[in-house]
């Protein structure tokens, strides 16, 4: 047995926990999470970001008027993700479109103007940028008096960019040190369980939002919450919660911490209802399981982004689902949380810090994501979806994994993995597409 699987490994982990949270207990983003928790409530969240100013308001305030426990959320566009603040400045002097919010370009002066009388501990914001280098945005978002955002040295590196990691890992160590060191408790936000959005296997996503959870501890922080996007079976799906609850109870001691659920990030359904079964699956999930937060998603998003009023109709819908208090259930055990308790310890044995055991872990291939094109990603690791729906290793690569299923897998090929990606479009679509093929006949 490896020293990171010992008992005293696990304790001493719990330990760090206790002794490295500084700082109050709660960030706002946090407290209200947890209030709503104890009520029963689940909170909702959109993904949503604007360009202009009366605009990101106007949505927010449409978020706060819902009827539904939500919070706010501001997307950042694609060149305040890469730090292209210039071009930015010049749309918005322009009026050329911008896939969301440019917090920098604004500045926090103007974005802070822009949430007074809005945001605050009854409707708390956070911020979502996609960026592998984020210092820039994080200090505006400081500035700006927004407590939450989200993200990952892996989560927003391998999927988002070309920066090598090890690079991306120290920047934002930075990132979390300065969050650490406001006198208020800032949230931080693992993206590690929605890698590439589809076409991972649960155990990867547990352990790769375990370590960024861990990582953010490493680095001061002691408001957290681990991520995991819904796939393709349900029963696994709540597996892998399951999993991901017994291992950040083990491993984050007494941090602050709460699970978000990703409505499928994957190929979305096409059709309106598709997208509602696909969504009202998500928030049955979310109770099943006991998360705190769903992020939902609208009918929009296979073809446009979403307006203001398809958002709230998306919350409403998710919350209205939740209102059922559909009472958590027992996950079956299929041996999901020791293969992703295999991952985290394993790697946390290859270097002594968090950080250094990540950069080491991708470049000996010992994680691996599947179909990831990172430079820095081993990318010899395959999955599939079997007949059940359910995500299984084809072949593990070089993790310290079981040898896949080759005899069950499909060969891949250029139609298969469309076949796959679309797995959840077909399911979810079906019904009503049937429909249009007969009225097409009549």
């Amino acid at each position: 047995m490896s020293a990171a699987t010992t008992p005293e490994r696990r304790d001493r982990t719990a330990a760090e926990g206790r002794t490295t949270a500084p700082g109050p207990s709660r960030s706002r983003f946090s407290a209200f999470v947890r209030g709503a928790a104890e009520a029963g409530r689940l909170v909702v969240q959109p993904r949503m970001g604007f360009a202009e100013l009366p605009v990101m308001r106007e949505g927010l305030s449409g978020v706060r008027g819902a009827r539904a426990t939500a919070v706010g959320t501001i997307t950042l566009d694609s060149y305040t993700r890469v730090n292209d603040h210039d071009s930015a400045r010049q749309a918005l002097r322009t009026g050329a479109e911008l896939n969301g919010f440019p917090l920098v370009a604004h500045g926090p002066r103007a974005t802070r103007r822009m949430l007074e009388g809005l945001a605050g501990a009854d409707f708390p914001v956070q911020v979502r940028h996609g960026s592998a280098l984020p210092y820039p945005l994080f200090e505006a978002m400081v500035e700006a008096g927004i407590d939450a955002t989200e993200g990952g040295p892996v989560s927003y590196c391998l999927p988002y960019s070309r920066v090598p990691l090890a690079e991306a890992t120290d920047a934002w160590a930075r990132c979390c040190e300065l969050l650490a060191a406001q006198d208020e408790q800032m949230h931080l936000e693992s993206f590690g369980g929605c890698m590439l959005g589809q076409l991972c296997p649960p155990s990867l996503l547990v352990a790769l939002s375990v370590l960024e959870a861990l990582f953010f501890r490493e680095h001061g922080l002691a408001s957290i919450s681990l991520s995991y996007a819904q796939q393709t079976n349900q029963a696994q799906d709540l597996e892998a919660l399951a999993a991901l609850r017994r291992l950040a109870g083990e491993r984050l001691g007494a941090t602050d911490w709460h699970v978000v659920l990703y409505t499928y990030m994957g190929v979305y359904p096409r059709t309106p209802m598709g997208s509602y079964r696909i969504l009202e699956d998500s928030a049955r999930l979310a109770m099943l399981s006991g998360t705190e937060r769903l992020i939902v998603k609208t009918p929009a998003e296979a073809f446009r982004i979403p307006t203001v009023a398809e958002n709230v109709d998306a919350l409403e819908f998710a919350a209205a689902v939740a209102a059922e208090h559909t009472e958590p259930v027992a996950a079956t055990d299929t041996g999901l949380y020791e293969e992703a308790r295999m991952l985290v310890d394993s790697t946390l044995d290859l270097a002594p810090t968090v950080g250094g055991a990540l950069v080491r872990a991708f470049a000996r291939g010992h994680l691996d994501v599947p179909f990831c094109l990172h430079q820095d990603n081993a990318n010899l690791s395959r999955a599939y979806v079997d007949p059940h729906g359910l995500l299984r290793w084809a072949r593990p690569g070089s993790m310290p994994l079981a040898p896949g299923d080759t005899e069950s897998a499909r060969p891949l090929s250029a139609q298969s993995l469309i076949d796959m990606l679309a797995y959840n479009e077909r399911r979810f679509d079906r019904e009503q597409l049937v429909r249009v093929r007969q009225w097409s006949l009549t």
